[in-house]
This record gives C-alpha cells, structure tokens and sequence, in this order.
C-alpha cells in the first residue's frame, strides 16, 4: 500500500493506493506548520481506507515550501559560486540577469578558476586545484559555506566539478555544496543558475525533509518515503535535502501523472484547476511532457527538468468584477474561500460562486447571489470556459482530437463542455489527483552526451545512455527488474558540422522494497 501526500498552498491533500484502487484519500487546509497538515491528511486517509500505519509500503510527499520560500524571499541563505572555466566565458559573469534584491539576499560571491571540458567531453583546460582551495580558503574566511560549483560541459564530464566539490569540502567541513551537474542540463548559465539557487535554498532543505520524516514517526509509520521532484518521478529524502530545487514543480507534475492514473488514458491534456492557478500540462505515454525551453523561477532563468506547462490565474479563489469590463483573477482570496466568498457568507464575488450560480455543484448558500442579475452571472460563467477552452488550445500540438482531463479542487469551474466542442473527463478522486500521482510515483535515472554521428551509431549512443541512466536510477534505489525506457531524445548539435548530436535518456522503475 503507497501513500501519496501533496502539500500546497490552500490544501494539503493525501491519498491511499493499492495497485490501481484509492482506498482512501482527504483534503486539509495547509497550516503554517505544515507537518501537522500532513498528519492530519494522512492520518484521515488512513481512516477512510480502514488501514493502519503498519500496512504502508512507502510514502511520497510533494511540496511547495522550496518553491514558495525562493520567490517570496525568505529563509534564503548566502551562497558563493564557483564556476570552472578560464580562459573562457569571463566576460558573462555569474548572476549578471538576477533581479537585484535576490543578488542582495545571496551576494555576489563569485569565484572564477581555470579548467572545463569541450563538448565532447575532451579537457579544454586544466583544473586549478590551487585556485580553487585559495578561493575555498577566502569562502570560510568570510562565513560562506553555501557553494554552488559550475563548470563548462559538466553535463558531458562532471570529473571537474566533482574534484572541487572535494577540494571545498576538505576546506569547509561543512560546506552545502551543490553541483551544476546534478540539478541542470547542458546550457552553462541556465545551469549554473539552478545550482545557485538550489545552494541558497540549502538549509531550508534539510528542516522541510526532517520535518517530514518527524511528521511520518509521530504517526507511527516507518516504511521508506520519498519526495516528488519536478518531472513526476521521486527521490530518496536525502537528495531531495541535497537539492530542493528539484522538486521546484512537483506539485502540477503529480497533477498530471494523477489525472493518467485516473483515467488509464496515456496521450491527453490534463487540467488541473486549484485555488489560485489552473496548470494545463501533457500527458505522453503516461507522463508529463517535459519542457525543452529555459524556464524562469522566481525572476531567473533555469534550465532543471520539469513539466511542459501552461499556468494562468484562474482558480476557485479568483476574484470576479463584474461590468463593462469583466474580468476574472488573477488575483484571488486563496485559502480564505470558505469565509470570503459570497455563498459562504463573505463580500468578495469568487469564481466557485459563478459556478455555484451556474448549477454544477451545490456549495454554501445561493441566496447569497440573489442580488445580482442572473444575466451578469451567465456571463461570468461564459468568459471562465473561455479561459480554459483557450488555455487547452494553446497546449495543443495537433488538430487532432485529444482527451482532456480536469482534475484538482476547483475543477467545478469547468462545464462538461467547453467552447469549440471540446468535452472534459473528471474521474472519480479528481479533487486529490496531485496526492494520487504522488502515490504512484517511480525512481528515475536520466543521461545525457553529446555524440559524433560520423563516428559513434546512433543505437550505440542510445545503449550508452540507456545504461547509465539504468545505473543512475538503481543507485537512488530503483529495483532493476522494473526499470523501463519512457523517453529518448536525439537532438542535433546547432553550429556544428551536423552531425554532433545530444543523445538524452529517461528511464524509470519501481522502488526495490515494493517487491519485496
């Protein structure tokens, strides 16, 4: 039996799986000290499935809190970058785009050494062990011990990253160090960007996961548990206290892995509305679809894996203005719906009273919009099913007929039917379908190489990487028996001489002790 728990920020949601049943599951407003809203959902779920702590497997937990603490600004602590590249890119220096109260909050520590790779993973310069125990000395010396460390092409050779990490460790015992290569992809900037923040977010790691565990003993549970990363697969709870960052989207990410749960349907759109946002995202063979372009996290560009989605401001909480100039969210009261809406007797017209008004779900008292005209609401109505049928459309990559999925609280917004024909699926759990997908979550090993096609074939290339990614994805606990190949890119190499190309792979598998 696996127990999957998403923490966000209005609820925090936990379900029980066995196999392909929810035996359970229950929604609890998210607390300021989140442990007690994962006991709580737990505790409640196991109720509803008639089980006991002992009857767990495994548990997997999602959360907001990294996500949340890196774009308000808090609980982020000073870091220090080391980048690996002279005498190349000197002239970009590092965090040269960061919005300037984040260059503040982490300082601008920057270190640059001599050494880094070709893309082909060959030496373009030496590594200068010298330089940077010097720059690891000068760290201590001012009370830095958040360090990200970079390197160019460290995604094709992470031999020098590795070695400094080692060389700042023996100089500051106890260095957070966070390696560019184990949170970004190929771009240098993009990467070294996700390590910086990874590094700022490094303490704040560990109390959330310790929580976590002290949540889970206090409930009397024992089995293993992991945390859900950005690309719906988990990870053991010391990586995720390693790197958070990692974890920046995993929240919409289970949504969508949920949603093909839900349904056995694994090519569709998912839609997952809650009640602040509405995330539309891709299911493909079953799994979100991944993003291939940077990705902005808190003002900064990054380039970790996460899912391919579409967020706009629409959720059960938004705020509707009525009049010449209609106009649904962004903004929204969140967490206070059920005492500042109008069917709940407060002041504030919600996106959940149009749907009240529109007779798709029976909440609170609809004497409540008594005063206002009948027309004005249908009129509301319409423009939120506008919303989304344009949200959905914007997703699309083909003409084509595609299942759509609606899942999350505030999936009452939607109609059955959406403007241009476009029928909507709502399974049963829909409202906890971020919980289900955690549940059901897989270990995940990906690699990737940048490979001579004049010289290496194209299926040698892909074994190579199949097999690395296999033995990335047992390390963290994965059992081999299950592991399976769910994504492979071939992209060509541009401004080369067409035939280098990055060979990228994804497999994924069960964690070891479900078979046991």
């Amino acid at each position: 039996m696996r127990v999957g728990v998403d923490i966000g920020g209005t609820n925090t949601d936990a379900a029980i799986i066995l196999g392909n049943e929810v035996l359970g599951a229950h929604k609890t407003q998210t607390r300021d000290d989140f442990s007690d809203s994962v006991k709580s959902a737990i505790s409640e779920a196991l109720k509803n499935a008639q089980a006991a702590p002992a009857d767990v497997a495994t548990v997997t937990l999602g959360t907001t809190q990294f996500t949340n603490a890196f774009t308000e600004r808090k609980r982020l602590q000073r870091v220090a970058i080391l980048r690996i590249c002279l005498p190349f890119s000197r002239d970009i220096e590092p965090m040269l785009d960061w919005p300037s109260d984040l260059k503040y909050i982490l300082g601008s520590n920057i270190y640059m050494v001599r050494g880094g790779f070709e893309f082909d993973g060959s030496e373009a310069a030496s590594l200068d062990e010298i330089g940077i125990r010097n720059a690891a000395r000068d760290m201590r010396g001012r009370g830095l011990r958040h360090i990200a460390v970079s390197c160019i092409f460290s995604t094709i050779n992470d031999a020098m990253e590795i070695r400094a990490g080692e060389i700042i460790a023996r100089e500051i015992p106890d260095a957070h160090i966070t390696l560019s290569s184990r949170v970004g992809r190929l771009n240098l900037i993009d990467r070294e960007n996700a390590a910086l923040i990874n590094a700022s977010l490094g303490d704040l790691g560990a109390a959330v996961v310790e929580s976590f565990a002290d949540a889970l003993t206090t409930l009397g549970i024992t089995a293993p548990f992991f945390v859900s990363q950005n690309d719906s697969s988990q990870i053991p709870p010391e990586h995720a206290a390693r790197n958070p960052v990692l974890t920046y989207s995993s929240g919409a990410a289970n949504s969508i892995r949920g949603a093909a749960h839900l349904t056995q349907c694994d090519n569709a759109i998912a839609v997952d509305i809650g009640g602040t946002t509405t995330d539309i995202g891709v299911l493909k063979k079953g799994f979100p679809r991944e993003r291939s372009r940077p990705q902005p996290f808190g003002g900064v560009r990054t380039n970790f894996r996460m899912p391919d989605l579409l967020s706009i401001g629409l959720g059960g909480g938004s705020i509707v203005e009525l009049g010449r100039n209609l106009s649904i969210g962004p903004e929204s009261v969140g967490g206070e719906l059920k005492s500042k809406a109008l069917v709940y007797g407060g002041d504030v017209l919600t996106a959940t009273d149009i749907a009240v008004a529109a007779g798709r779900v029976t909440l609170g008292d609809p004497a409540h919009l008594a005063g206002i005209p009948a027309k004005e609401l249908a009129r509301a109505d319409r423009l939120i099913q506008k919303i989304i049928a344009d949200a959905i459309n914007k997703m699309k990559t083909t003409a084509e007929d595609i299942p759509v999925i609606i899942v999350g609280g505030g999936r009452i917004l939607a109609a059955h039917e959406l403007p241009g024909g476009t029928r909507l699926r709502t399974p049963d759990h829909a409202g906890v379908a971020n919980a289900i997908g955690a549940a059901i979550a897989l270990l995940s090993g990906n690699a990737e190489q940048i490979f001579d096609y004049g010289q290496t074939d194209s299926t040698e290339a892909i074994a190579e990487m199949t097999q690395r990614a296999r033995q990335q994805a047992v390390a963290i606990g994965a059992d081999p028996a299950t592991l399976r190949v769910i994504d492979v890119e071939e992209i060509p190499v541009p401004y080369t001489d067409g035939k280098m190309t990055l060979v990228r792979v994804k497999v994924v598998g069960d964690p070891l002790m479900e078979r046991s």
